[in-house]
């Protein structure tokens, strides 16, 4: 959960709004699309004249920007807003949004004062101003900034998300998403290229670029395979600047030759995927609706290695898949073993209403689930321990991002090959030489710990 506070750059008020009774509160739960969404609602309320709470119990306005994926973000959603109501001051408003909204609303029974449609982002002025309980929702499945939408950044300075997509053009077995979002929708190029610029004009050092399958962009406008990111990606780059650019959410089918070949030739791409793969078994592929085989999996992560020798590849699993054998789920065992990803995010199968995977038979037990999710994190542990130990020793670029949250004594940054929020950290246990945060240093790695880092500042 991502709590949105004041920011410490400025922001243009109205000289004649009374900020009395004004101040909001944001809670943004789920992806990075959503907290993008949940940034451009702030940026609106800020510019009308509305004040950051420092608190939620001070907030005269709670947003929650709510996430339907899975059941557990749903049960999350349902607890996050069960608990705002009950910390809000009297005569507080709160006002529900985001995915759950949009395909589950009948699940939110809780007296909320207005509920606002995933897709009806630009609609948050009208929430927080209704004098009465209402709703706006309508058909609109997900939002994409155009022209010059205010958007109010609450990630640190030197890094900040860039949604080039929305929706979904695959039907995977086990998903929603397309019934959630909707069909894919690409944001126009011209359209990313601005809000970049403004990104890096307002401090960002890095810039990760987040959609469904960043791989899809533009095939709704006529690209095929990756041209369409690939193209992107090349008019990006066009922009002068000691910047980095990240790759999330990239399908294994779309990384082809190319796209490779250009992390490989451009510096400033961060060498990093993250890589959904799901499974390996053939037949578990198949039946997920996936659009891969095992051999082709195994192949772009070699060609990836042999390539870009450096590369970080985060990926995420599924065990318990409707018919998933013993011998299916050893087989991803071995993969894993084998494979030595970098980071890897497994899930127990969730059976979700509106899926394919939903009415299959020969479902797997909740019990065997947990016993093939515990079996894989063991596996994953071991095999970072080991990975890990590569960068002892090596000197590598870190932005040093702050001080640890548990002692000032370290402080935490990342290297190219770590996504915020979601991998491991550098940590800095000699940091004579840092002045500012946010900053790039030249960092010397001396041991690793659990799944961090630690290193000394050069």
């Amino acid at each position: 959960m991502l709590k949105m506070h004041k920011q410490e750059r400025g922001v243009a008020t109205s000289p004649n709004f009374s900020l009395g009774g004004n101040k909001i509160s944001f809670i943004s739960l789920g992806c990075p699309r959503n907290l993008v969404d949940s940034e451009v609602m702030l940026g609106i309320l800020l510019k009308a004249g509305y004040e950051p709470s420092q608190t939620l119990e001070e907030a005269d306005h709670i947003v929650i920007n709510t996430c339907g994926f899975l059941k557990a973000s749903r049960d999350e959603s349902l607890q996050t807003i069960n608990d705002a109501l009950e910390q809000r001051k009297e005569g507080a408003k709160v006002i529900v949004t985001g995915c759950m909204v949009q395909s589950h609303k009948e699940m939110i029974t809780s007296p909320v004062d207005y509920f606002l449609g995933s897709g009806d982002v630009e609609g948050i002025l009208d929430a927080v101003r209704s004098g009465e309980k209402g709703e706006q929702v309508t058909s609109a499945k997900s939002y994409l900034e155009a022209g010059e939408v205010p958007r109010t950044i609450s990630t640190p300075n030197h890094y900040a998300y860039l949604k080039i997509a929305e929706g979904c053009r695959k039907q995977c077995a086990y998903c929603i998403i397309p019934t959630i979002k909707g069909r894919l929708k690409s944001k126009p190029a011209a359209q990313v290229l601005k809000e970049f610029r403004v990104l890096l004009n307002q401090g960002a050092k890095e810039v990760i670029l987040i959609a469904q399958d960043l791989g899809d962009w533009g095939k709704d406008i006529g690209f095929k395979r990756t041209d369409g990111l690939i193209h992107l990606l090349k008019e990006l780059l066009k922009v002068e600047g000691d910047y980095w650019l990240r790759l999330m959410y990239l399908y294994p089918d779309e990384i082809t030759g190319e796209l490779i070949q250009l992390m490989k030739e451009e510096p400033r791409i961060c060498p990093y995927v993250d890589m959904p793969i799901q499974h390996v078994n053939d037949n578990m592929l198949k039946s997920m609706h996936r659009a891969t085989h095992r051999a082709q999996i195994i192949g772009t992560i070699e060609t990836m290695r042999k390539q870009i020798p450096d590369i970080s590849i985060r990926t995420s699993l599924i065990v318990g898949f409707p018919g998933e054998t013993e011998e299916q789920f050893l087989e991803l065992a071995q993969f894993l073993e084998e494979q030595r990803l970098d980071n890897v995010g497994v899930f127990q199968f969730s059976r979700e209403p509106g899926s394919h995977a939903y009415g299959l038979p020969e479902q797997i037990a909740e019990e065997v689930k947990q016993d093939r999710y515990d079996r894989l994190m063991q596996i994953q542990q071991h095999v970072v321990e080991q990975e890990m130990r590569k960068w002892v020793g090596r000197v590598l670029d870190v932005v040093i991002e702050g001080y640890h949250p548990e002692t000032r004594v370290l402080m935490v940054g990342r290297h190219r090959g770590q996504c915020p929020e979601i991998d491991g950290q550098v940590l800095i246990n000699d940091s004579r030489g840092v002045d500012a945060f946010g900053k790039r240093y030249r960092v010397e790695i001396t041991d690793i710990s659990g799944y961090d880092l630690v290193g000394r500042v050069i």
